[in-house]
């Protein structure tokens, strides 16, 4: 059995690389929020991003490529042909990733409302003036990020992502960024959900290609909402890692010093992830 190469561990995902052109993409349970990993676990967390973003990617391979080699333990490497492996790991084709954070506002909310009370813009973007809080923009807008490796990601202005990796490219990212975003938001509304903003990461494949990786949609990179609770003018209730987002905030918690999150908090969010996958797939958890 090879020994395993693990090369990178983030706030949620582990990375193996399996030989030269291949990775092992692994979902932990853990949880993290205002960059920091908190000290509790979702149980089956893992399990669910994963097999949100395989749906997802199906969803969209009409309008752009994914990385994906295998989702079924039986057809991964040897070494990773295990239990803690079934159901939260994809073998995926390494790519040259893009190193920015593609991030598609449909709704103004979050970040975005607060830069836009202060200024009448969002990420350098002039949006119409009079807007309500959680507010259907009327066209989604693409507002890119750098990717920190460590502590936060940085917005920048489109020409600024220009520079980083030429017009062409930075052109034919932002046009499928948003018209993923437009398909499944269309899809999520009919289960429910409205996905108010979301972000996608693309590499290039070794002929140049442009294609989709690491995770699609999941109520870690999206915020969710129940559409049947929506209302323009207040924040909105969420399918997401917002429900303990809120927690910590009203909590004063404070990572430097962390107390134990409740029980109750656990396992209401682990029941909106899992909400999110059964509304969005149809199928039981």
């Amino acid at each position: 059995m090879m020994k395993m190469n693990k090369i990178s561990s983030g706030k949620v995902r582990e990375i193996y690389a399996v030989d030269d052109d291949k990775l092992m993409m692994v979902v932990s349970d853990r949880i993290s929020a205002f960059d920091s990993i908190l000290p509790c676990m979702i149980s089956n967390k893992g399990q669910v991003l994963n097999k949100i973003s395989e749906f997802w990617f199906d969803y969209v391979k009409d309008i752009i490529p994914n990385d994906i080699i295998a989702t079924e333990l039986k057809d991964f490497p040897d070494e990773f042909r295990t239990p803690e492996f079934e159901g939260r790991s994809m073998l995926v084709k390494k790519l040259k990733m893009i190193p920015v954070e593609c991030i598609v506002r449909g709704y103004i909310t979050g970040s975005g409302w607060k830069s836009y009370k202060e200024t009448g813009e969002v990420c350098g973007i002039k949006l119409p003036e009079g807007l309500k809080e959680s507010e259907k923009l009327p066209e989604p807008i693409f507002t890119p990020t750098t990717k920190a490796a460590e502590g936060h990601d940085e917005n920048i202005t489109f020409e600024e992502m220009c520079n980083l990796i030429g017009k062409d490219l930075a052109e034919k990212v932002k046009a499928k960024t948003i018209e993923i975003y437009k398909k499944c938001a269309d899809y999520a509304l009919t289960k429910g959900i409205i996905i108010a903003d979301t972000k996608f990461e693309f590499g290039l494949d070794e002929n140049g290609n442009l294609v989709l990786g690491d995770e699609v949609l999941t109520p870690d990179s999206s915020r969710f909402w129940p559409a049947d609770d929506y209302e323009i003018g207040r924040s909105q209730k969420s399918f997401d890692k917002q429900f303990m987002r809120d927690w910590l905030k009203a909590n004063n918690w404070d990572a430097k010093n962390p107390t134990p999150i409740p029980q109750d908090v656990v396992d209401t969010t682990r029941a909106k992830y899992i909400e999110a996958y059964e509304r969005l797939t149809g199928k039981k958890f």
